[in-house]
């Protein structure tokens, strides 16, 4: 069916006048209508964003006609709801058929957008300006209670099942040992030298399945922003007791006929740790104020 174009070739926007609209109440009408509207989602929480698409409707014209339908929409709402009031229909009745018709008409718009293994297929790649804009838009919104990071969405992707055990039993069990063993003996005091770094108990404590991976673990982690590597030991020097007594801390000390053990510790940084209480563990556990602390990671030019 041809839409009703005006002289420049855009969808007309539907009158504010008609049969529908008049025959209700004015008082009734803006009760209705004002809710019709915030059931849309035209209300308050996006009144800022509305006039930004004003503002963008001026010179760009697939905005102006996204919002001359849009808008077209719900003024066609707003007459129906007074039709139906007006013969009688209670407003609670009238203004859940809206809604739904509204909704509906939105899932056939969002059903007609390309598809591409499941990702919808953009007219036109937003530029890095349009992107940010859109990221202020969204921290000026008051009434927006999503407070997690973005970023952990994305991390979950990029986790293993064993990192996720990890990242819980430092959250449970605190900042966990490491020792990383060096040359020593006269010449080690000269110019000592690495021979194993990182060896620790993660793997075992954690409960891991694939032990032998627990470096590549920790490697992701870190490069994630979940954990970082302290060169200061954990605050009871006894945990190192059995780190130490470990067999490849054991084999890498006799490696050389000079070997000295080097303590270090292994920590959640404060987004790991939020990352953890947001998605790993039960909301109890989370608010707990018994889980152990972790350092934070120093300064870049520390």
């Amino acid at each position: 069916m041809t839409e009703d174009l005006d002289q420049d070739g855009l969808p007309r926007l539907p009158a504010l006048t008609g049969a529908a609209v008049a025959e209700s109440l004015p008082g009734l009408a803006r009760v209705a209508g004002s809710a019709a509207l915030h059931t849309a989602g035209w209300g308050v929480r996006t009144t800022a964003r509305n006039w930004m698409r004003v503002g963008r409707a001026v010179t760009s014209r697939e905005e102006a006609t996204s919002l001359i339908r849009d808008v077209g929409s719900y003024v066609g709402a707003l007459g129906e709801v007074a039709r139906q009031v007006s013969g009688g229909v209670p407003v609670a009745t009238a203004l859940l058929r809206a809604g739904e018709s509204l909704g509906a008409d939105r899932a056939r718009e969002v059903a007609a957008v390309p598809l591409v293994d499941g990702q919808v297929v953009a007219s036109r790649p937003q530029t890095l300006r349009e992107r940010g804009s859109e990221l202020l838009e969204r921290s000026r919104d008051v009434w927006s209670k999503d407070d997690r990071h973005p970023a952990f969405d994305r991390i979950l992707d990029e986790l293993a099942p064993d990192e996720a055990r990890i990242l819980v039993m430092l959250l449970r069990d605190g900042p966990q040992p490491s020792v990383d063993v060096r040359t020593g003996g006269p010449i080690g005091m000269v110019n000592s030298q690495l021979i194993a770094p990182g060896l620790n108990m993660v793997g075992p404590r954690a409960g891991l399945r694939y032990l032998e991976q627990v470096p590549s673990y920790l490697n992701n982690l870190f490069r994630l922003g979940l954990v970082w590597f302290s060169r200061e030991p954990v605050r009871d020097h006894l945990e190192y007791q059995v780190l130490e007594a470990q067999p490849d801390v054991l084999a890498a000390l006799h490696s050389v006929k000079f070997a000295k053990v080097v303590r270090r510790s292994i920590h959640l940084t404060p987004f790991g740790e939020e990352f953890c209480r947001l998605a790993l563990v039960d909301e109890e556990t989370a608010s707990s104020a018994d889980l152990p602390e972790h350092e934070t990671p120093p300064d870049i030019d520390a």
